[in-house]
């Protein structure tokens, strides 16, 4: 990968991560043009990703644009050849639990040691200290003990998991996001640190305005279902062909979203003078607006809703999302060229720079592709590389 390649470019990272969370918070550095050796486990020690087989949707969508390297970091010149590399590294991210890391002796203190230059990226379910810091973290169990579950769902039907890994991903966003600030740092200080998240602190974080209800007013959220927890009008309601989102609470929107469902009385009731009114009402003044919306199709409510500035929109399965015209403009879905798999449309970066656009360089790479290149630029001829591979060290 050239330096011209991509705004972060000039920096290398060493991704030791397995699962998703660590993987994505390497996947926001690599699609931005980092450096990235993905170290993994040799042929014959490897087990089936977490996230499905290495051909599969989840596992190309995860590594895309990293070079890997198999490396068996149990044998001691395994680790010699990884604290070589650490010393040319920027960035070294693993999302071991807390007790393994320092069992395998590739702790922070000990790359610290080797680079005091280097940014130390973890990601752990708990925390890397607590009582639960040595136990096995994953995103569902993340979403109940963070708060999540017991917010989604219909009322009364017990706690529901989000559709997606939201804690692993969030955790990811934020490591990456962690990481570019301790980099920038070093540009003052010209030292490295210890970059920390979890699952956990990552769902508390993303609970935000229901976690501030109480630890600012002592509120405990509850289920609300499709509606919002403060803000009435807000949810899902039936159209003649299907179901619509409308999002109308503040007044000047709820008075246009009235005007355009041709219904005034609602506008004029007293009892939805104010959002906290209707939020008492939030049931009757919502069966009151269905009664008009289930009157025409979707189409003609988000155009008529569109047309009058109230904020609506369909409710779309993934396959009509990419096939949305907006989203074709925004370009969520890039192409990568793979050797075996050919092309494949992978989804993209939220984030676009307008001078260093995204840019997909590299498919997922097959296990330990890049070993003997990654070698050879650390000065290991090839003579012991087929050595290391008979020892089962690469």
């Amino acid at each position: 990968m050239s330096l011209s390649s991509g705004p972060l470019s000039r920096f290398r990272v060493l991704d030791l991560t397995r699962a998703r969370a660590g993987p994505t918070a390497a996947r926001m550095l690599a699609d931005w043009g980092m450096q990235t050796i993905k170290i993994e486990q040799p042929a014959e020690l490897s087990e089936v990703p977490l996230g499905g087989p290495r051909d599969g949707f989840d596992f190309q969508n995860l590594h895309r644009n990293k070079r890997s390297m198999t490396l068996n970091l149990k044998e001691e010149s395994g680790r010699k050849i990884l604290f070589k590399l650490a010393k040319g590294t920027d960035v070294f991210i693993e999302n071991y639990r807390p007790d393994v890391k320092h069992r395998l002796g590739i702790d922070y203190e000990t790359i610290n040691k080797i680079n005091k230059k280097i940014v130390y990226g973890s990601i752990s379910g708990f925390g890397q200290e607590g009582p639960y810091s040595k136990r096995a973290g994953l995103d569902q169990i993340a979403q109940g003990l963070g708060g999540l579950m017991s917010v989604t769902g219909m009322p009364g039907d017990g706690p529901v998991r989000v559709g997606i890994p939201i804690a692993d991903l969030t955790a990811g966003i934020n490591l990456a996001y962690g990481i570019l600030v301790a980099l920038l740092e070093r540009e003052v200080s010209g030292q490295g640190q210890w970059v920390k998240t979890s699952l956990l602190e990552s769902q508390i974080m993303m609970m935000d305005l229901q976690a501030a209800r109480y630890t600012i007013s002592g509120e405990i959220p509850q289920q609300e279902g499709n509606n919002h927890p403060t803000n009435t009008p807000t949810g899902v309601f039936p159209t003649s062909d299907g179901l619509i989102n409308i999002q109308a609470s503040a007044e000047h929107l709820f008075k246009r979203m009235c005007d355009t469902l041709g219904a005034p009385e609602i506008y004029e009731n007293s009892d939805y003078s104010s959002n906290e009114k209707r939020t008492a009402f939030r049931d009757q003044i919502n069966a009151e607006i269905s009664k008009y919306t289930k009157k025409r199709s979707t189409a003609h409510w988000v155009e008529a809703f569109a047309e009058a500035g109230v904020p609506c929109g369909p409710i779309l399965d993934m396959g009509e999302v990419f096939k949305d015209p907006q989203v074709k403009t925004l370009d969520m879905s890039p192409s990568v060229n793979h050797p075996r798999l050919g092309t494949l449309n992978i989804v993209g970066q939220a984030v676009k720079l307008e001078r260093t656009p995204q840019r997909m360089h590299s498919a997922t790479p097959d296990l330990g592709q890049h070993t003997l290149e990654i070698l050879d630029e650390i000065g290991i001829a090839r003579e012991e590389f087929d050595n290391l591979r008979k020892n089962g060290v690469v």
